[in-house]
């Protein structure tokens, strides 16, 4: 018997049902909106994949539009293109999605198509083959391109050794051993009816859509997926010099978990030291010191850890500078962030929650990243109850915080006069 779920607090058009199987479906119908964007989410990624497995949760993203028992790949282009409507897929550390935008009158039609590629998938061998070239030449493309590079040395070098730390797009010599059975293997072990959450936006009907997903999904029996491999920051360092025009660099400190009490706080230090054209960093290292084109800090939050990060690029004469001037304005924004700072940060900050929703394809992303992280939605008022909460002496805390862990830096290019991990440590922890 199916369950079906209040949603206190939330939006009279939001409805939660969950199947006998444990698949969430979450609808919100949105008066005024023609169009339906539906998707399914799956919290397997690549945290998820074993060390042979590098690479596989993103392959199989690929080759979910490649063809099934009733479709080619052409055709599931054409059914979704027919109507007037696209269809997308990505892949992170801790899930897939796979999207699709259509008329509302043709959400059944765009259900079909999801339905279909995720569960019947035939992982055809040709067109694995050619998925697999394609993949690598996308793999060739990151080597090619400096800052992708680095981003991907950073998230290595945090957490070393582990699945966290992985690329994503996986190495060459795994890519190369993915086969069928693998692909289903992973499948049957990691999309599992409890991980996946069903969820559309905008002219739909909750009923429809329940009933499309009892006939699609229904038949996944529920299994227990093994226990994701915590997460353990490491911190360290990657150098790769390289005949470069510039330096590309990732200087970072462990962050927190989207759970963590301080979550919001270390969001808006980050905003405060590097996320705009008000910024801190923008102001001092751009506008005033002219040692690079773009600096930005983020803070990239997950189930159980987090990473915050400043990257920039300039010249390698510039290095040594830039990174004592970035090291300085990180210490003194955890001294002395500001009541208008704090203020400017939380209101890019709202603006960012509240614009996202404004659309069917932000409302499910929302809906079904939240209740598979919290098991319910967040209704758009408590969050900003809770943005607004954080006080000036909260930011200076977080940002404290922030400096006692070990640092991580990755850089690339011409990077001689890159200072020491020590010498950052140093400055860092005064």
């Amino acid at each position: 018997m199916n369950q079906h779920f209040a949603t206190h607090g939330a939006s009279p058009d939001l409805k939660i049902t969950r199947l006998d199987n444990g698949l969430t479906v979450v609808t919100e119908a949105m008066p005024g909106v023609a169009t339906a964007t539906l998707g399914v989410w799956v919290g397997a990624g690549s945290r998820h994949e074993r060390v042979e497995e590098q690479g596989l949760s993103h392959l199989i993203e690929h080759m979910a539009f490649k063809g099934t028992r009733t479709r080619s790949a052409r055709r599931i282009a054409e059914d979704i293109e027919n109507v007037g409507g696209d269809i997308n897929a990505a892949t992170s550390a801790e899930g897939t999605s796979y999207t699709a935008r259509v008329l509302g009158e043709d959400a059944g039609v765009a259900l079909d198509v999801l339905g279909d590629i995720l569960t019947e998938s035939l992982f055809d061998a040709a067109e694995l083959a050619r998925e697999k070239s394609v993949i690598l030449q996308e793999y060739a493309a990151i080597e090619d391109t400096p800052d992708d590079v680095v981003y991907e040395a950073f998230t290595e070098a945090a957490f070393p050794d582990q699945p966290m730390g992985r690329p994503i797009i996986g190495k060459p010599e795994t890519i190369n051993s993915f086969d069928r059975p693998m692909i289903e293997g992973y499948i049957a072990r990691e999309y599992t009816p409890d991980r996946i959450v069903l969820a559309a936006a905008g002219a739909i009907g909750h009923e429809a859509i329940v009933e499309a997903a009892e006939r699609h999904f229904g038949g996944l029996k529920p299994v227990r997926p093994p226990e994701t491999v915590p997460a353990v920051y490491g911190g360290g360092e990657r150098r790769m010099p390289k005949k470069l025009e510039q330096a590309n660099l990732v200087l970072g400190l462990p962050g927190l978990s989207f759970r963590d009490p301080d979550y919001y706080a270390l969001h808006m230090f980050a905003q405060v030291l590097g996320g705009g054209l008000t910024s801190r960093l923008w102001h001092e290292v751009r506008e005033t010191r002219g040692l690079a084109y773009e600096i930005q800090s983020f803070h990239w939050s997950f189930y159980d850890c987090g990473l915050f990060g400043i990257g920039a690029g300039t010249s390698g004469g510039d290095l040594a500078e830039l990174v004592d001037v970035t090291l300085a304005a990180t210490r003194k924004a955890a001294e002395d962030a500001d009541t208008v700072e704090v203020a400017r940060a939380k209101a890019q900050l709202k603006v960012a929650l509240l614009s996202a929703l404004e659309t069917p394809g932000g409302r499910i992303e929302r809906n079904a990243r939240q209740i598979m992280a919290w098991g319910r939605v967040i209704p758009p008022q408590e969050v900003i109850a809770k943005v607004d909460a954080v006080t000036v002496d909260d930011v200076r805390a977080a940002g404290k915080r922030l400096l006692t862990g070990a640092p991580t830096l990755a850089a690339i290019g011409p990077i001689k006069k890159l200072p020491t991990l020590a010498r950052i440590t140093a400055t860092l922890h005064g």
